[in-house]
């Protein structure tokens, strides 16, 4: 009992849900979601990604924050307290972020690379070809802006819970959604005439974003849009990761669960959404529907740099901002993921939250050095179950993201549906008088759909179908 009293926790529900939806509000909402939305007849995918995470999102999240909030532990020791035979699911739950952070930090790296250029004024460095893939595979300079990253989210999170994660939130997040709203309001205003004299507008490019297209749609088509939208509702919501029972165990009981989890789903949905805005009218305007191919770093550091040249003098202006905005969104996202192993650390092991950092600043450097050298001095190509050819980085991401994240989901919702029954997460949702929303679609989710799902899920991630 010792151990929740002294426990810090958010001041206010404000804090953890700006927290929280700053964990979700990540990279994959950024070059991932634009890519998918585009891929998948634009609003056809916004269409199944929303009634997704009002429900199978809707479930995992409450489900995981409600653990936090109950057991007042860390993914690492949650579990246990749940079931005492199912701590192997903490340690699986815990791994995730273990595997994740050193290589998003060699991404964050490669962000504070692109801000500095911008707001330098050298961002048409970054146009010139092979310009990204000869600064990666550099032996000194990714190794430093990883380590610059990783020290700028270790002095936050060594700040604690208020002073740290809920300060910083409180103020990143409300900059990093003016500054999504600018640049998507930007997008909409541009125009470009290309070399063959065809005119394309970011309104046109919006069309083409939230304008269903079922002109090839096929029982095959509607099935792989679905799966798309399932896998990237884990990092849109931060879920199968350890961050949300992190963050849950931060609540007071005296917070209204159900009010917090449904504005992190509003929060993070909207940010979703206005990350396809941002980027498919600017890239479709300058690129046309061809342009809106590429996803993950070829879209953020070879791509959009292009448009952003292709905007003449204000492009320097805007890329500065949108970088900006992406180095927000990367460390929000990055503090989350630390905080999970460290409150696991310090949950597990009692360490104060000193020594838990040191231990997991020392893993990740390590780490996060291995896959830089990926790049370079340690280069080689792995080919993947899924047919792609992998470094270092590819390899560590496939592991959590289509692995591990899947595994922990599928637990989770066996743990609850089955064990110990979905009245553990109604309860602890109620506890205070409050009535669950959404309460039979939770069960029926949590035992039947869900797991199901997850399942097909896995068996796509690991190549199977």
């Amino acid at each position: 009992m010792e151990k929740r009293t002294k426990r810090n926790s958010f001041k206010g529900s404000i804090g953890f849900v700006l927290a929280a939806a700053g964990s979700a509000v990540g990279l994959g909402n950024i070059w991932r979601f634009p890519y998918l939305a585009a891929k998948d007849g634009g609003g056809m995918f916004l269409v199944i990604y929303i009634i997704l995470a009002l429900t199978f999102g809707f479930t995992l999240l409450i489900t995981e924050v409600a653990i936090g909030r109950k057991t007042k532990q860390s993914p690492l020791t949650a579990y246990g307290r749940i079931r005492k035979k199912w701590r192997g699911m903490g340690v699986i739950a815990c791994l995730v972020p273990v595997i994740i952070l050193p290589y998003y930090c060699v991404i964050g790296g490669w962000v504070v690379k692109y801000f500095l250029l911008y707001i330098s004024g050298n961002g048409e460095s970054a146009v010139q070809e092979g310009y990204f893939s000869s600064y990666i595979s550099g032996n000194v300079e990714p190794a430093v802006m990883m380590i610059l990253f990783l020290i700028i989210v270790t002095f936050i999170v060594l700040r604690g819970v208020n002073k740290g994660i809920e300060s910083f939130s409180k103020i990143l997040m409300p900059l990093l959604v003016l500054l999504v709203i600018v640049i998507a309001v930007f997008s909409l205003t541009l125009h470009h005439t290309d070399e063959s004299g065809v005119t394309r507008t970011g309104l046109q490019g919006l069309f083409v974003y939230v304008i269903p297209d079922f002109s090839q749609m096929t029982i095959s088509r509607f099935f792989s849009i679905f799966m798309d939208a399932i896998g990237q509702l884990f990092f849109s919501l931060s879920v199968a990761m350890g961050i949300m029972i992190a963050y849950g165990s931060y609540v007071h009981d005296d917070a209204n669960l159900k009010t917090s989890v449904n504005q992190i789903e509003i929060f993070d949905t909207v940010i979703a959404f206005l990350a396809g805005a941002m980027i498919i009218p600017a890239v479709y305007a300058f690129a046309g529907t061809e342009g809106m191919s590429a996803y993950g770093p070829g879209l953020m550091f070879v791509s959009l740099p292009k448009v952003f040249s292709s905007m003449g003098h204000i492009g320097t202006f805007v890329g500065c901002l949108f970088f900006a905005m992406v180095l927000f969104a990367a460390l929000t996202s990055a503090i989350s993921i630390m905080e999970a192993v460290v409150s696991s650390f310090m949950d597990k092991f009692s360490f104060s939250r000193r020594k838990a950092v040191v231990i997991v600043v020392i893993v990740a450097l390590v780490a996060g050095l291995l896959v830089c050298f990926g790049y370079n001095i340690l280069y080689f190509e792995a080919i993947l179950p899924t047919g792609a050819t992998a470094q270092i980085l590819d390899i560590m991401d496939y592991m959590s993201n289509n692995i591990l994240m899947p595994l922990v989901a599928i637990g989770t919702c066996i743990l609850i549906g089955w064990i110990v029954k979905p009245k553990t997460i109604v309860d602890e949702v109620e506890k205070n008088g409050e009535k669950m929303g959404r309460k039979k679609l939770y069960v029926i989710m949590v035992k039947y759909i869900a797991p199901v799902m997850l399942f097909v899920l896995f068996l796509k991630s690991v190549g199977i179908f």
